[in-house]
């Protein structure tokens, strides 16, 4: 029990925590015209609870109207007369509490809505923000629910925190002075002990309703994460015929999340069935009261039926008490995880008043520098590597020496442990990250394409640039041809991730937006590894031409492909064992030579026989 308290008693303060930072959105500074609304909103908000709450007197009013007095026709028609007024007054006041609240909803939705726009955005930005150790680690699924969740959570916070639990206390209140004035203390009391009693079960069952809730949103985050899981590796499943595997996974999570639903459906008929037990005591309790005043004479018909009123018309915003404070719970708990989820740090900042990267010749140095993923683990150990201004240096190397590593630091999506990263000899912690990858232009190993069209993946490569400015990139990424082949152009869709292109397809579209944003530095990250020999050829001479000026750094497991590049470092462990050009490198018969006889003899081997006719 003391753990659950504990657990209650944390979620409280992260509650409060998570209202206080959804308060500057709905106030936020400087924002006369929003503030503004937010008032006009509070205004229609009480006026609708003062006609809500005036509307029964005026039907008691209707109600002793119609009790006659006296003898005669002109009597009748009087007290006829006054009872229309009266109900049609009780008519105005009903319509009046709708229209107020349908004015305010109107007023504040602008307020609502442009806070779900500013935290949604700044989520969104804070993600793309967050480092790639973080994103090489995170759940899509999972990530994708916490931010769906904690948006609609925002939403409902807003909307019945601010309208459905402050405009019931106020009416609560005002229909409690209404009873104490007009019927006394005893009535009042039994008022205050009933709702006292309602929201004590209330918020104690809906509690215990919480810790299930949180439950299957463990099971529906994790459910959801194993599909989109699955999905994403849909031909891997296919590969290996493992439909009935994978549905069985997904079928188990899905088995825990249908357990804590039922509950969830369980405890809610015990929840409303406790609410209208005691409800309806007190609304017993009253109107007994309320006849027995109307048979002493204290009281008249129009008061019996006033106190009926006002309980029935407590007891309707009463009944979805449990449903929005478990909901306010609820929102308050998905939004948390968002909040935690900005909290988030991003590993590589800029520091405060970076100047943007000035290139004026390419030169790229790697100072001494050091570097590890888990510091159990180095993968860089004081790699001194240096590419000239207009050179094209590559880096090759056995699988996990490191070759991949020199990209990443150098777009800066890690910083170095140790020595130092120049460009043109400028630190590359000390300028602007966009800057900095603004200069350069990468060809990965595996090319990940937005899920549109062709000609939008290609155009990705330079924002504005026009259709002819496309075109040309696609022919020096010699794909122009097959993209005219294709019924819908360059207005083909490419599939989520790319898949409705082949490997070669998706690297020459990657090759093109490549092309066009046109940078003063190249990395070249196994640009060439998924096309056919003929196609290779013809990619490498137009790489060839584009590095023409540039400084390029190609990094390559087919040595075939960098025996033109003005030097070669060899990497192992980390660490650069040989440097030179082909030909040197071949002289000094040492890891690199064994390397480019191993791979010339499995080519000899892979190579189709020849046929004599």
């Amino acid at each position: 029990m003391s753990d659950n308290a504990d657990i209650a008693a944390e979620e409280r303060r992260s509650g409060l925590q998570v209202i206080r930072k959804v308060m500057p959105y709905l106030w936020p500074e400087g924002e006369t015209a929003i503030r503004t609304r937010v008032v006009l909103a509070l205004a229609a908000l009480v006026l609708a609870k003062v006609a809500t709450v005036a509307t029964p007197l005026f039907y008691k009013a209707a109600v002793d109207a119609l009790e006659p007095t006296g003898d005669g026709q002109s009597t009748v028609y009087l007290l006829t007369a006054g009872a229309v007024g009266f109900v049609i007054a009780y008519g105005m006041m009903r319509l009046l509490g709708v229209g107020f609240n349908q004015l305010r909803d109107a007023i504040f939705a602008r307020v609502g809505q442009r806070a779900l726009r500013q935290l949604a955005l700044e989520t969104f930005t804070h993600i793309h923000a967050l480092s790639l150790r973080y994103h090489l680690t995170r759940k899509t699924g999972g990530l994708s629910r916490i931010i769906e969740r904690g948006v609609k959570g925002v939403d409902f916070l807003l909307r019945f925190l601010l309208f459905s639990i402050g405009p019931l206390a106020l009416e609560l209140i005002m229909v409690g002075a209404i009873l104490f004035f007009v019927f006394g203390f005893s009535y009042l009391l039994v008022v205050a002990i009933t709702i006292g009693l309602y929201i004590a079960f209330t918020f104690k069952v809906t509690e215990w309703r919480v810790r299930v809730r949180r439950r299957m949103n463990e099971k529906d985050t994790d459910a959801n994460q194993k599909a989109i899981d699955s999905l994403l590796n849909f031909e891997t499943v296919k590969y290996f015929s493992a439909e009935e595997r994978e549905a069985t996974r997904y079928d188990v999570s899905m088995q825990g999340y249908e357990s804590a639903a039922l509950t969830t459906s369980y405890s809610l008929s015990f929840l409303n069935f406790g609410q209208s037990l005691i409800i309806t005591t007190g609304l017993v309790i009253m109107m007994g009261m309320a006849a027995v005043g109307v048979q002493n004479g204290t009281l008249t018909v129009g008061d019996f039926v006033m106190v009926n009123a006002y309980m029935i018309q407590i007891t309707m915003p009463l009944n979805f008490l449990g449903t929005v404070y478990r909901e306010i719970r609820q929102a308050l708990v998905d939004m948390s995880e968002m909040f935690n989820l900005l909290e988030q740090p991003p590993e590589v900042t800029d520091k405060p008043g970076a100047p943007a990267l000035q290139v004026t010749g390419g030169e790229i140095r790697f100072d001494d520098v050091s570097f590890s993923y888990d510091p159990e683990r180095r993968i860089l150990n004081h790699l001194n590597l240096t590419v000239g201004a207009g050179e094209t240096v590559a880096v090759v190397g056995a699988s996990g020496s490191g070759k991949s590593t020199i990209g990443r630091l150098l777009f800066r999506f890690y910083d170095v442990n140790d020595g130092r990263l120049l460009i043109d000899g400028q630190d590359v912690r000390d300028v602007t990250q966009t800057s900095l990858r603004a200069q350069i232009g990468v060809v990965p190993q595996d090319t990940v394409l937005f899920n549109d069209t062709i000609g939008y993946n290609i155009a990705y490569g330079r924002d504005g640039a026009s259709e002819a400015d496309v075109i040309e990139a696609a022919k020096a990424a010699q794909i122009h041809d097959f993209i005219s082949g294709l019924p819908e152009g360059y207005d083909t869709k490419v599939g989520e991730r790319g898949l409705k292109l082949s490997g070669g397809e998706k690297q020459r579209v990657g090759i093109a937006r490549t092309i066009l944003k046109n940078p003063p530095i190249l990395l070249l990250d196994e640009a060439t590894s998924a096309l056919d020999s003929e196609t290779e050829a013809g990619i490498l001479g137009s790489l060839k031409a584009m590095g023409q000026g540039r400084s390029v750094i190609t990094i390559a497991h087919r040595l075939s492909t960098v025996v033109d590049s003005d030097r070669i470092y060899v990497l192992d462990r980390g660490e650069v064992i040989e440097t030179g050009t082909h030909a040197e490198l071949l002289a000094a018969d040492g890891r690199y030579a064994t390397m480019w006889h191993r791979q010339q003899a499995e080519e000899d081997d892979a190579a189709p026989p020849l046929t004599v006719a």
